[in-house]
């Protein structure tokens, strides 16, 4: 069985849209793109490329796809390589074809060709952006890990990680650590029901 992981860069307030530029994702008038750009040090890009040297395929949202899909086939580089020459699947309902090759459409029913991916042999199943896929695979309960950077700023608008999708649950911590910068690295995995009791009872 094949694990989907989310990797996002997630402000204080929850959101990821546009972490990279200006001009990656001004969908909905937002306006702050390029809020993790400064914040780079040896520790976020020890953890970044860590993440992106993994064995996996990728599983995106058509919004992402549609910025990832002319952009990375014209780039060089180790990261470009490896999305280039892996498989891509991409859930959607309006695409009906791509030249970017090593690309999967799932237009059908695509809840189900996910369950499907996951249940398969292969590669685990890495996903970046896609915000609204995210949201449809919390509620299946389909997401077996967050890498997740934690950015010291609040942005107060965006497409956020945790929205209409999220089912109760807990989480396990199993990996972080924090940057020079004050970014929280931090990677957690699911960890049953939500644990409740009294506080102050030992």
């Amino acid at each position: 069985m094949r694990r989907i992981i989310i990797n996002e860069h997630l402000s204080l307030d929850g959101v990821i849209q546009g972490p990279g530029g200006p001009e990656e994702d001004t969908s909905g008038g937002f306006e702050l793109g390029g809020w993790s750009a400064t914040y780079s040090d040896d520790v976020t890009r020890e953890t970044l490329f860590a993440a992106l040297n993994e064995d996996y395929d990728l599983l995106l949202g058509r919004f992402t796809f549609k910025i990832w899909e002319p952009f990375w086939p014209k780039q060089s580089g180790p990261i470009a390589e490896k999305f280039n020459k892996i498989n891509k699947y991409v859930a959607t309902q309006t695409l009906s074809e791509t030249s970017w090759e090593g690309t999967v459409l799932l237009n059908g029913d695509t809840i189900e060709q996910i369950k499907a991916l996951k249940a398969g042999d292969g590669a685990d199943l890495h996903i970046w952006g896609s915000a609204n896929l995210i949201q449809s695979l919390f509620q299946h309960g389909l997401i077996d890990q967050m890498n997740l950077w934690i950015y010291p700023v609040m942005l107060g608008k965006g497409k956020k990680l945790f929205a209409g999708g999220t089912l109760p649950g807990g989480l396990k911590l199993s990996k972080s650590a924090v940057s020079s910068t004050g970014v929280i690295c931090a990677t957690f995995i699911p960890n049953g029901e939500v644990p409740t009791g009294n506080a102050g009872e030992e």
